[in-house]
């Protein structure tokens, strides 16, 4: 049975995650960080499956915690975002999005790669946004932090091609989520399609890249509804 583990997989995309691979025949590694009521409740959801803790800002929690693990398919989905404008950021609010958004998806990749590198096959997608491709007024910090995982995935992707392992990366434009949910409903006038996605139609894309996809590499897939073309 083919593994994979989606870090963050208690917020909206990433439950949509976790059950796109479970119904499609994966064995998920269901990480959380401090929700887990909801991790189980999302394990009892699927057929099999296991829930890892860990810190997202700890390199040491990250490393206990997937050491001996090997996964087919990683899913890094781990992201917070602490918005403000840049003139009145808190130092902790730059230094805690950087930590949570960008070293933890260094820290969790390096942890599984040696294995994907030995095994000669693997896939990663790395979960992005359409605000690290265009930026927003007040996320400097979550931009940054966006902008760079496109950047990690077409410099990784050239490195670990030879080994059969592909990185991608979807930039989900506004998802119906916790993180969205307090957002204007007149945005959706700004989209083509005139509506906001789901964590499903995310999620579908997230499969293709990790399962599907055999010749997809150093791509960003841009998941906007056409709000970003």
């Amino acid at each position: 049975m083919k593994k994979v583990l989606v870090t963050g997989a208690t917020g909206s995309i990433g439950e949509a995650i976790v059950k796109y691979f479970a119904n499609n025949g994966y064995f998920v590694y269901i990480h959380y960080n401090s929700n887990e009521a909801k991790a189980k409740e999302i394990l009892q959801s699927i057929t099999s499956g296991e829930i890892i803790k860990f810190n997202a800002t700890s390199k040491e929690e990250i490393k206990a915690s997937l050491e001996g693990i090997e996964v087919d398919v990683l899913v890094n989905n781990l992201g917070i975002i602490k918005d403000g404008l840049f003139f009145f950021m808190d130092d902790n609010d730059w230094e805690s999005v950087l930590n949570t958004n960008l070293n933890s998806l260094y820290y969790v990749t390096k942890a599984l790669l040696p294995s994907m590198m030995s095994n000669k096959n693997g896939s990663i997608v790395n979960i992005s946004s359409i605000s690290g491709l265009v930026g927003n007024v007040g996320q400097v910090n979550y931009s940054t932090t966006k902008g760079g995982i496109f950047s990690f995935t077409k410099a990784l992707c050239l490195e670990v091609g030879r080994y059969n392992i592909r990185v991608n990366s979807v930039a989900p434009g506004i998802i119906e989520s916790e993180m969205t949910k307090d957002l204007d409903k007149s945005m959706k006038n700004q989209i083509p399609c005139k509506r906001f996605g789901t964590p499903d139609e995310v999620a579908e894309v997230v499969f293709f890249l990790g399962d599907k996809g055999t010749y997809i590499n150093g791509e960003i897939i841009n998941v906007s509804g056409g709000m970003v073309r």
